[in-house]
This record gives C-alpha cells, sequence and structure tokens, in this order.
C-alpha cells in the first residue's frame, strides 16, 4: 500500500475524530455556563481565611542517641572469679560490687604484713625513748622509722591490690551481658560488661558551619526517632568548638530527659534544632499559590468579587508556605477554582 492510499484512508477518520472533539468542546462549555447560571453566575470554589500562627525556625538534620555515661568493666587483677552479683540486662547502683576476684594470697600478705607493723612499730616506740635518753644514735633510730615506714607502705600497696579483686559499678545505671563466668580465670584487662546510663541522653548531630558563630547553648531541639511519631524535646548544652574539616561542619549535643525509658542509646533522630522563638507569621496552603513570571501571587476575595494580589513568601513546610508581605490575617483568598477565576469574577464558596 502506497502513502497516497494511507493518507486518503486517514482523511475520513481525521475528519470524524475533529467532528467529536468538537462537539465534545460546545457540551463542556455548555455544561460549564449552565452550571454557572445555577449559580448566579458565581465560580464555585474553596475559601481560606488568613490566621496568624506561632512558628518557630530551625534547622533539619539528623543524629544519634548516646548514653549520659558509658563504660566497660575492666578487670584489673588476674584471678579465679569466686563472685559474680549481677545479672544481665538489671539495674544496679552506684558503688555496687558486681565481681569477685579470689584474693586468699593477698589477705595472707596482709595479714603478715600487718603482724610485721605491729612488731616494727613497738620496737620504734622503744628505740625513740632510747634516743630521747641518748641511748641509740640519730641514724640507727632513722634506720627503725624507714623499716616501720616501708611495712605501712606495703600494707597499703596490698590493700589496694585487694580493691581491685573487686568490681564495682562506677555509677548507677543497667548492666548489659556479662563476659565472664563463676569460677573462670579471669586475665588482667578482661571486659567483664558494659555498664550504660541512659536516665539521661545525649543528642549528638552536625549542622553546616555557616552557623558557627550563632549560640545554641540552652537552645531546643524538636525530635523524633523510628519508634514512633511522638516528638520529644532535648535542650543544647555544648557545641564542639571546632569545624570538622572533612564534612565542613559542627557538632553539637543536646540532653533528653529519659526517666520514662521511651528512648534507647544509638537510636536514630530527625532533628530540628529552634533558632528564634515562636513569632506570629501568616500561614496558606501551598495550592493558593500562583507562580507566574512577575513572581506569586494569590486570588484574594471581597464581597464575593475577587482580584488578584502578589505576595511575598518564607518558610515552607510540607503543605503551608509563610508570607512575608501582601496579605494580613483575616483576609480570604481562594484555594480552588484558580483555573476560571478573572479579575472581578463572582465566587460562592464551597
Amino acid at each position: 500500500m502506497n502513502i497516497k492510499k494511507i493518507i486518503y484512508l486517514s482523511l475520513p477518520i481525521l475528519a470524524i475524530l475533529i467532528f467529536v472533539g468538537y462537539k465534545f468542546f460546545i457540551q463542556s462549555e455548555k455544561t460549564l455556563e449552565e452550571q454557572k447560571m445555577k449559580s448566579g453566575g458565581a465560580i464555585s470554589a474553596k475559601l481560606f481565611v488568613v490566621e496568624s500562627n506561632l512558628l518557630s525556625n530551625g534547622i533539619n538534620a539528623v543524629g544519634t542517641l548516646l548514653p549520659n555515661e558509658e563504660v566497660e568493666l575492666i578487670s584489673e587483677a588476674a584471678g579465679k572469679v569466686v563472685g559474680i552479683f549481677f545479672d544481665e540486662g538489671t539495674i544496679v547502683s552506684d558503688g555496687q560490687l558486681l565481681l569477685k576476684v579470689d584474693d586468699a594470697e593477698l589477705q595472707a600478705q596482709l595479714k603478715r604484713a600487718e603482724y610485721q607493723l605491729t612488731l616494727s612499730g613497738e620496737r620504734l616506740n622503744r628505740q625513740r625513748i632510747l634516743l630521747e635518753k641518748d641511748a641509740v644514735s640519730r641514724e640507727e633510730f632513722d634506720q627503725v622509722q624507714t623499716d616501720y615506714n616501708i611495712l605501712q607502705t606495703d600494707i597499703d600497696l596490698l590493700k589496694t591490690k585487694i580493691a581491685k579483686t573487686e568490681i564495682k559499678a562506677p555509677f548507677a545505671g543497667t548492666v548489659g551481658f556479662r563476659g565472664v563466668s563463676l569460677g573462670s580465670f579471669l586475665q588482667l584487662n578482661t571486659v567483664i560488661a558494659r555498664l550504660i546510663d541512659h536516665n539521661l541522653l545525649k543528642l549528638e548531630f552536625a549542622i553546616p558551619e555557616k552557623y558557627a558563630s550563632t549560640c545554641f547553648t540552652g537552645n531546643k531541639i524538636k525530635f523524633r526517632t523510628e519508634v514512633s511519631a511522638e516528638e520529644f524535646e532535648a535542650t543544647v548544652y555544648a557545641v564542639d568548638p571546632k569545624v570538622d574539616v572533612n564534612t565542613r561542619t559542627i557538632t553539637i549535643r543536646g540532653l533528653y530527659n529519659n526517666s520514662n525509658k521511651k528512648l534507647l542509646a544509638g537510636m536514630f533522630a530527625r532533628i530540628n534544632l529552634i533558632i528564634n522563638q515562636s513569632e506570629e507569621v501568616l500561614l496558606i496552603p501551598s495550592e493558593a499559590i500562583v507562580q507566574e513570571m512577575e513572581g506569586k501571587k494569590v486570588w484574594m476575595v471581597s464581597n464575593g468579587k475577587t482580584f488578584s494580589q502578589p505576595i511575598v513568601t518564607g518558610f515552607r513546610s510540607n503543605n503551608k508556605v509563610e508570607v512575608i508581605t501582601g496579605l494580613q490575617a483575616g483576609d480570604t483568598i481562594m484555594i480552588s477554582g484558580l483555573m476560571q477565576v478573572r479579575e472581578g469574577a463572582s465566587v460562592r464558596g464551597e
């Protein structure tokens, strides 16, 4: 089949399509006119009354929740484990005994040293009396005094070694899984367990270096986690004084009171760091804004008639836009029917 035959066959089909499209357009125009007649010639549209709202300006970031205090409990003494006094995953108090290493040999050495110290003390007293009567030289007395002091030092050293056979909680918190068993031989620097204090949580995150000159200490932080849609609040307590040369950001830490134990250390957080205190602003639905070459405008309604109003916008959220100039509280604007509206048109609210 040649090209001419294809064209001849296509012409009737094209004519039919044009005729059907024309009839559809005429019918649509007729329907629109009928709707206008029914409503008295007014355009039906959704209207919105502008109100002032409280808005807090902030910086959005992501961060991590860290424990207030965290430590690995490590053995400073080698020996047989003779006592474990905690259950995994439980809360322990500050100074609570958690683990005991056999100290029988050290206790025996301590007792021996204490006996020797008693004898040395008696000898020192006799030497002092003799020194007062010039019966011994000063050198002999000093030697006895030195022997006594050395024994006292040995006793202090033994007591220190004995104290290291007891692992105590350095602060109140929750103890994790233990890495030793009762009766096992504990080597030096063996990790016994991890202790975490999460009554307070530290919220750590980074923001761009352009905010380095801003004082954030004391500012509020709004954040959410993957646990729920609930919003939590923390307070900035420290700002890293150095800018990270790799990311060009500054690190900030805030404190969150986790006494209700809703959150856990290590959780991911979506953060809004409040820069300014809440202020009154005008927010309108984003669908009310018409974008043109000259700028942005909205269609206002006054006494049932429409007119366009140029605006300047600022902050934008998911569905609201801040209006800086062009509107004031109490103004009525259109948020639908914007394709049909013209200057001076009549509008009927839905």
